[in-house]
Parts: structure tokens; C-alpha cells; sequence
């Protein structure tokens, strides 16, 4: 920011309410152009401004076009501010007028019109009113469209510094915009910041404008919460931590991250996780969003194998005992970045997604990665859904390499699932999600808050085995595509690997398209293929669908030193659901007792 935005950016933030909305210098509808501060009230409406530093000896010559403006490099010909301003509005304004939600209905007297006035004008952060009139500026800059340096000073008084920003406007209507009006502006300023139901982000951003209405302009425009779009622009420089309860948009905010940075970081971007799954998905979601030469996405292990090969450091014995010799294969990166045979700071910055499953020693690993220039690391983590029954003992960020104080957020609020969803698995769960508050630098658990969203009960199924839950998910899915449902989106999640084969063999018989997520051999898209998606519960971690039918709870060990892993588990796989939750089991098993009391409470 010049000073002159600085101190503008701070008179907004003291002068105006908490229902005004500020953007500062973000790119608009996915082009080049940087209005330096975009306002939006719900009922002033939409306002852009262009913020000058010019002194009155900047200015060599001005008309309503252009200017002629001194700089340290000699005279240069620039926009008129305003000018500018207009041109930025003109590009706002031009989406917002194509939405039939954002127009006044046919009939009424504004029939066409948008539904929220919008201005422009300039701030000129070092020329006062007094010098303003005096050079005549007012010739090429309406006095009404300014607001000049003695106008944002600390003691201006804060109605009068509205009334300067609202007589930027030319009319008023008498609308207040709702906050899903506000939610689709933002989506139309923004394209970036939609979510596609069932994938990341929309991509209405490449949309041209041949396409048809419906196809660029959905009803239902789902964005970014206000706090996960500002954390995704303004994350900035160094360690940060996101503390997210499940379903609060923590792989949203990375994905965002990592194609923000794409753009503007030489070296190439890390990011890891534990579930290869997630891996795969996050990777190819990332490809193609245009990302995928700056940014790779690796599991953890495997991302390990890489180094060791790249730099020919001999792996461990590949014995029988896997835990073994995954960690082995850790330790010989480890000791082959003590030793330099495997050179840090590789990558301009690393993310880690899922964090709560990695051991506290990999995060030392993986914050040695970085550049230390640019020295940006996110870790996103959510202590409920640590199903991998690793060490829980209590850390600081700091003993593992991550120095995220002052620099660490809680996100507690789900979107992804219904409030009946929710509240089921929640319910469920509550022994295991009792709030624990930590220290700033340590590991708090985040119960999830509903967005309130409303959908059907889960449906909890007894039946005497598994071949019977599988037969009756496969009709079940049967009538929801009879009844318009795709099949991309619905999930059949299981808990051990052996029921994949029984659940192709039905759903092949019963003529149903399925696409297991757990085979290395398929191709990967992150647009779905039109089949059902089957993934075991634990590969289901950092994964959503609309429709999801769990089996195999029969199978789930009941030991007492596993119950809390696998209640956790079950946890994980019940919160993958973000409309329809179908659940069934062996009316015995002790878990799906446990759903069902659940149910009733």
C-alpha cells in the first residue's frame, strides 16, 4: 500500500459499521484490473475508488481523459483517476446486470435496473479541499466525486466521511440487499471465491458470454464465508496455522492458497498430506485450475520415497512389518537433510493439509523444505479427526519447526453438512469433542458449529450382514437416479478393503457405474466421472459428497483400546455427507446401537 491507502484503509475501517464490506486492490471478475478499494452497503450499495498520492506538483497536466504527472522516471501519461474509477465500475457492474436475482423484476418501474446503486470516484490522499479549488481541478474531476486529504484526517467526523463516500452516487433505490444478493455479488466479483457443490471451486470464471444464463449464473451461488475468503487473501508472509472443525472449509482456504501463490512465487509449492486419496484429488483439482507445473501434491510417504530417489539415498529393507519401515523411510530422509545429501529450502512454500495425522517430527521435516525468503508454511488441522491413532500426546507448534504465534485462527463453523447430518454425527461423538481449549502455539479441539443448512434425517438401516447393506445401498442409489440424483454423487464409504469386491459385484449386477477411489490405476480428474465413488472410511478424510451410505460398521473393532479410533473414524465417515446420510449395519453391532441411541437423543 502507498501511504496515502494506508491511511484511507484505516479511516474505512474506523469510520464505517460493521455491515459495510472493503476490498483492497483484489483483481475483479478474474481479469487484470485492481480497483484500489471496492465498498458495498446493503442498502447504499456498491461503490469503487481510486486512491491518488499526487501532489499538486505531480500534476503537469489533466483533462477528463488523461493526465500528465511527474514521476522519478520523468513525465508520464496516465488515466484521469476517475476515469479509471469508471472503467473499474464498468467492469463490476457488467456480470451483477446479466443476474436475473440482482435486477429489478419485470413490471415494476425499474424493470432492468440493478437492484443496488453503484458510484465511483477518486481519493486524492495528499491535495486538500482548499488546493483542489483553488487549481480548478473541479474542471476535470466533479467535486463530489473527490474526497480530499483534510476529509480523511483521524478527526473528521465519521458521518460526515460517509456522506462524502455517498455522494459519489448519481441515484438511490430503496432496496436492501439480502444477504444471498450480497453472497452472489461476491461470487460474481470474485469467481474464485464459488464453490461448486461437490468440488472445490466453480469454474464460471472461464465462462464466456456465449454461454446460456443458466449456465453461468446458478440459483443457488454457494461462496466463500466472509472469514474464509479473508483469510484466503490476506494469510500473507511466514508460518500460520488453521485450527477447522470438519467441514469448515480448511482445504477450500488451501486450494485458494496455493493458486494465489502459483502466480506469484518462483519456486515450486509443496503440499502434503497424509491420505493419498486426498492427494490425488487435491493434485488434479489443481491441474486443472492451470496450476499444476508450480504446484505438487504428495502423501507424506510418498513424497518421502521421491527425495530419498531424486538424491540416491539408499531406502530402508522393505520388510513385513509396514509402520516399520514407513518410519524408517522418514528417519532416512531425516538424517539425509542433517547430513545434506538432501538440500533444504526446495520449494517456496509448503502446505500441509490434515496435519492431525502427521507425527510431530514430520513437521519438523517438512518447515526445513521451505524457502527461507519467502518462509511460508500453512498447516490446517483438526485434532477431532485424528484416525491413525498416532501419538496424541500434547505439543507445541513451536517444538516441531512452526512458529505460528499471533498467526493461528479457529474456524468453527461447518458448511459442508445439513444441520440433521451434523447433529447426528456430532451427537454421536460427543465423548470425543468436549472443547479443549490450548495455548495459542498448542493443539485446541474444535467442535463444529451448523451453518444451519436443512436436509433429511439420516436413515439408520439394520440388516441381519453385509451382503444385505450392500443390496439395499444399491437400490437405495438405484431410486435416487431414477429420481434425477447423478451418480457422481453419491459415495459408498466401507471400512475394510475387502468388501470393495462385494460391492463391485452387486452394484455391476444391479447395472450401477462405480469408480473406486482407492485403485492407484485410475485416471484422475477432478472433474467426477459420472459413477458412484467408492473409498474406504479412512480414505475418505479431506473428501465430500452429496449422498453417502456407510458399511461394514459390523466390522469395526469394539477392543477397548480401539474404540475412541475407531468411534473417531466412524466420526470422519458420517461427516462426508453433505445432504443425505444412509447408515446400516447388524442390528448387534455396537456401534450402530450407538447411531441409533444417538438418533433418539
Amino acid at each position: 500500500m502507498t501511504s496515502g491507502e494506508k491511511r484511507f484503509a484505516r479511516r474505512l475501517e474506523h469510520f464505517l459499521e460493521d455491515d459495510y464490506l472493503c476490498w483492497y486492490d483484489v483483481p475483479v471478475g478474474g481479469r487484470s484490473e485492481h480497483p484500489d478499494f471496492i465498498v458495498l452497503h446493503p442498502q447504499r450499495g456498491l461503490l469503487i475508488l481510486e486512491v491518488k498520492d499526487w501532489r499538486l506538483e505531480t500534476i503537469r497536466q489533466i483533462d477528463r481523459q488523461e493526465a500528465t504527472i511527474l514521476t522519478d522516471r520523468g513525465l508520464k501519461v496516465v488515466p484521469n483517476p476517475l476515469e479509471q474509477a469508471r472503467q473499474y465500475a464498468y467492469q463490476v457492474i457488467k456480470p451483477l446486470e446479466r443476474d436475473p436475482q440482482l435486477v429489478h423484476p419485470p413490471g415494476s418501474s425499474l424493470q432492468g435496473r440493478l437492484m443496488l446503486p453503484f458510484g465511483h470516484g477518486v481519493v486524492l490522499a495528499n491535495i486538500t479541499r482548499a488546493q483542489f479549488e483553488q487549481q480548478e481541478l473541479g474542471e476535470v474531476i466533479p467535486a463530489n466525486r473527490v474526497i480530499c486529504r483534510d476529509e480523511m484526517t483521524e478527526s473528521q467526523d465519521p458521518e460526515d466521511f460517509q456522506k462524502r463516500l455517498w455522494d459519489m452516487f448519481t441515484v438511490q433505490f430503496p432496496h436492501r440487499l439480502s444477504l444471498p444478493q450480497i453472497d452472489r455479488i461476491r461470487g460474481h466479483l470474485f469467481p474464485e471465491i464459488r464453490i461448486r457443490q461437490g468440488s472445490l471451486f466453480d469454474d464460471a470464471s472461464d465462462a464466456d458470454e456465449t454461454e446460456s444464463p443458466a449456465e453461468v449464473l446458478p440459483d443457488l451461488m454457494r461462496v466463500m464465508d466472509l472469514q474464509q475468503e479473508q483469510l484466503a487473501r490476506s494469510l500473507g508472509t511466514g508460518h500460520r496455522v488453521i485450527h477447522g472443525a470438519a467441514g469448515a472449509g480448511k482445504t477450500l482456504i488451501l486450494v485458494y492458497r496455493c493458486l494465489h501463490l502459483a502466480r506469484a512465487l518462483r519456486k515450486p509449492i509443496l503440499v502434503l498430506c497424509y491420505n493419498r486419496t486426498l492427494a490425488d484429488r487435491l493434485q488434479a483439482i489443481l491441474a486443472e485450475k492451470g496450476a499444476g507445473d508450480q504446484v505438487v501434491v504428495y502423501n507424506f510417504h510418498r513424497w518421502c520415497h521421491a527425495q530419498l530417489r531424486t538424491y540416491n539415498v539408499p531406502p530402508p529393507p522393505n520388510n513385513t512389518d509396514k509402520r516399520a519401515f514407513f518410519d524408517q523411510l522418514v528417519q532416512q530422509v531425516i538424517d539425509g537433510v542433517d547430513q545434506g545429501q538432501i538440500p533444504g529450502g526446495q520449494y517456496g512454500a509448503v502446505m500441509i493439509d490434515e496435519g492431525h495425522d502427521f507425527e510431530p517430527h514430520w513437521f519438523r521435516l517438512a518447515t526445513q523444505m521451505v524457502d527461507p525468503d519467502t518462509n511460508s508454511v500453512l498447516v490446517l488441522y483438526d485434532d477431532a479427526q485424528s484416525i491413525y491413532g498416532r501419538s496424541q500426546s500434547r505439543f507445541s507448534f513451536s517444538s516441531v519447526g512452526v512458529e505460528a504465534r499471533g498467526r493461528t485462527t479457529i474456524l468453527r463453523v461447518n458448511y459442508r453438512n445439513t444441520r440433521q447430518v451434523l447433529d447426528l454425527a456430532t451427537r454421536f461423538a460427543r465423548e470425543l469433542l468436549d472443547p479443549q481449549e490450548a495455548e495459542e502455539d498448542g493443539i485446541p479441539l474444535v467442535p463444529p458449529e451448523s451453518a444451519g443448512r436443512e436436509g433429511p434425517e439420516p436413515a439408520i438401516i439394520p440388516l441381519p450382514a453385509q451382503p444385505q447393506e450392500i443390496e439395499y445401498i444399491a437400490g437405495h442409489f438405484k431410486r435416487l437416479h431414477e429420481q434425477g440424483r447423478p451418480w457422481s454423487e453419491m459415495a459408498v464409504l466401507h471400512r475394510r478393503v475387502p468388501a470393495a469386491g462385494k460391492i463391485r459385484a452387486v452394484f455391476e449386477r444391479a447395472g450401477i457405474p462405480l469408480e473406486n477411489l482407492g485403485d492407484r490405476n485410475r485416471q484422475k480428474s477432478a472433474t467426477p466421472a459420472d459413477t458412484v465413488k467408492m473409498v474406504t472410511m479412512h480414505s475418505s478424510k479431506g473428501l465430500e459428497f452429496p449422498v453417502v451410505a456407510l458399511t461394514g460398521l459390523g466390522e469395526m473393532d469394539t477392543a477397548e483400546e480401539r474404540e475412541a479410533e475407531e468411534a473417531r473414524l466412524l466420526y470422519v465417515a458420517m461427516t462426508r455427507a453433505m445432504d443425505e446420510l444412509i447408515v446400516t449395519g447388524p442390528p448387534q453391532a455396537p456401534f450402530l446401537r450407538r447411531i441409533g441411541e444417538a438418533a433418539q437423543a
